[in-house]
């Protein structure tokens, strides 16, 4: 009888979706059933060789997934997902543990369909239970984010050994069936036994293209390529993990990692520090003959909001205009032309250099979402387009400091003997840094503080400090930045919802708890068109900027990077990313060759 009533559900279920390959949150997937891989990949590209990279601070930890201790670099290269991203369009999943998915036409649920070759690297299959067991750890122990990011998940339970199906709650949520896509499964069998939420040095168990090979705690780590690894022919791994070997080796400076890398310990480095890029490499003759490669590459990629972050749980930045009057003490122009050598562009949307960021005046459809929160979100939000504070790039900020002043004193703040004060508290406050680069960057921003009679220090503490101060909100300012993707959804909850605030390990470093906020985020969610998602998310940003969360720092357009000349890559990386190792290779020859010099 059981027998009878699982075939019937099955039969139910598959009448009522089709099962597929892949899933696009609108449209249709550009790759169909029988495609042999990735557009932006070399599918034929060899397998071998080792890259050395470099990572910072310190590790004590192999499990990724909790908030304890600091994880080691590469440590998610043990775990496959049900489901991979393309690089090359805006929100599109293929199977990767699944080999097929059904969802039905209001997406109120999916089913996975585990592909019947996958494997733990102890030969153990992968299974529902397996899947089950990664949902429930996850949003129980795991990392707070898990939480939020599966929140509309109602229930999820095995149909049979390779199928799962995860039911959603009532309400639209066009992305969730594929936020669980991205979920990486652990192995049940595995952790049974062990604590997850603590930290341990014990390298666990994967599906995965990658395996830990040898490590020395906190120094170093080297995964080694799984040989017999059972997805290394499905179409989205044709052309990827090609290294048989990838090792970090860690630093704690990053002057000692830069001179590091010039003798050759280590092959790749990005150059994201502009000063490095200009004047590190000066007359090095490696570059010169041609044994590193200096190389700038255009990339199409959306820019999330990078700066300098207040936290508005403490009562000195509560006010608005007292956030954007100390926005009025950073000299980008000054800063980009003195320290960045005219390299970076100002950051002045949460969603830069794509067709989601607010731009002019709001209008049509974006308009009618804002009208309806009038009086509950700033004004400027309908009369003006926000820029942040200019200069003309001489170093003078006598205009811009007068502004600040008369914004402090509209929130009551006043200078007393040379002191900022409110009702007796004077205006301290520290920004805390987990490295020393931005360092020369704050510095002329403290002495231009100091001129409106504000006490700013500058502290910067070693990765593992960092982190827990960052994770508990334990700070005043911080550096931070929002990756964001051509397709927000369920991830803006972990940046900017109530909830998140209160959560430790959450992204809403700011600390905004704004029921507008929160409903906006809950509508770009639940978007039913690609339209309606871009009004929203321009509606948002907007309303983000307005409220000045962060001093708005800068970003740069294209990959600047060096590497030592014994690789191969694609001579133009996806529109969505690098693909830096994922899709590079080994190449034998050139290795023979710089070695030989």
């Amino acid at each position: 009888m059981q027998a009878l009533i699982l075939c019937l559900l099955l039969a139910a279920v598959a009448h009522a979706a089709d099962r597929a390959h892949a899933f696009a949150l609108y449209g249709t997937p550009k790759y169909g059933p029988d495609f042999t891989h990735f557009d932006y990949v070399n599918p034929s590209a060899p397998k071998g060789g080792e890259i050395r990279l470099a990572a910072f601070g310190t590790y004590d930890n192999l499990n990724p997934f909790t908030l304890k201790g600091v994880a080691a670099a590469g440590s998610l290269m043990l775990y496959n997902r049900l489901c991979t991203k393309s690089q090359d369009e805006p929100f599109t999943e293929y199977g990767q543990l699944a080999a097929q998915m059904q969802m039905p036409e209001d997406r109120s649920y999916i089913i996975f369909e585990l592909h019947p070759a996958a494997r733990w690297h102890d030969g153990v299959p992968v299974t529902a239970a397996d899947v089950i067991f990664s949902f429930d750890i996850l949003t129980t122990k795991g990392i707070p984010f898990f939480r939020t990011f599966y929140a509309d998940v109602d229930t999820v339970f095995a149909l049979d050994e390779r199928q799962v199906k995860f039911e959603f709650k009532e309400g639209t949520n066009r992305e969730m069936p594929l936020i669980i896509g991205q979920l990486r499964v652990l192995p049940k069998h595995y952790w049974q036994g062990r604590e997850f939420a603590a930290t341990t040095l014990e390298p666990p168990l994967g599906s995965g293209p990658y395996q830990i090979a040898e490590f020395e705690p906190g120094r170093s780590i080297t995964y080694e390529r799984v040989a017999d690894y059972w997805g290394r022919d499905l179409p989205v791994h044709k052309g990827r993990h090609n290294f048989d070997r990838i090792r970090y080796e860690y630093y704690r400076d990053q002057t000692v990692a830069i001179e590091a890398f010039k003798t050759g310990e280590y092959d790749y480095r990005l150059l994201s520090d502009a000063k490095e890029w200009a004047t590190h490499y000066e007359d090095f003759a490696p570059i010169a003959e041609g044994r590193m490669l200096k190389v700038q590459i255009p990339h199409r990629l959306i820019r999330g909001m990078s700066g300098f972050a207040f936290n508005t749980r403490r009562g000195k930045f509560k006010d608005p205009k007292v956030r954007q009057a100390l926005a009025y003490a950073y000299d980008f122009e000054w800063t980009n032309k003195n320290l960045f050598y005219g390299l970076l562009t100002r950051s002045n949307s949460y969603w830069g250099n794509s067709d989601l960021g607010a731009s002019g005046l709001p209008d049509g459809r974006e308009l009618e979402i804002l009208a309806a929160y009038r009086g509950r979100i700033p004004d400027e939000v309908f009369t003006t387009a926000y820029a942040p504070p200019a200069t003309n790039g001489s170093g003078q900020l006598r205009q811009n400091l007068r502004t600040a002043r008369k914004l402090l004193a509209a929130a009551g703040w006043t200078v007393v003997d040379g002191k900022l004060t409110h009702a007796g508290e004077v205006m301290r406050f520290e920004f805390l840094l987990g490295a020393s680069s931005y360092e020369r960057v704050l510095s002329p921003i403290v002495q231009n503080l100091e001129r409106l009679g504000i006490e700013a220090t500058i502290r910067t503490v070693d990765a593992a400090q960092y982190q827990n101060r960052v994770q508990n909100f334990d700070f005043d300012i911080i550096a931070a930045s929002w990756r964001q993707t051509l397709s927000p959804g369920n991830e803006q909850r972990n940046f900017w919802s109530s909830t998140a605030a209160q959560s430790a390990g959450s992204r809403n470093y700011v600390g905004i708890a704004d029921p507008v906020i929160d409903e906006l985020i809950e509508r770009q969610i639940a978007a039913a068109d690609r339209p309606t998602q871009v009004a929203l998310t321009r509606a948002l940003d907007r309303i983000l900027l307005w409220n000045h969360y962060v001093i708005p720092g800068s970003h740069s357009r294209s990959y600047r990077l060096a590497y030592w000349n014994k690789f191969g890559r694609m001579s133009e990386p996806a529109p969505n990313g690098l693909g830096f190792p994922d899709t590079w290779w080994w190449d034998a020859e050139k290795a023979a060759l710089l070695e030989a010099q």
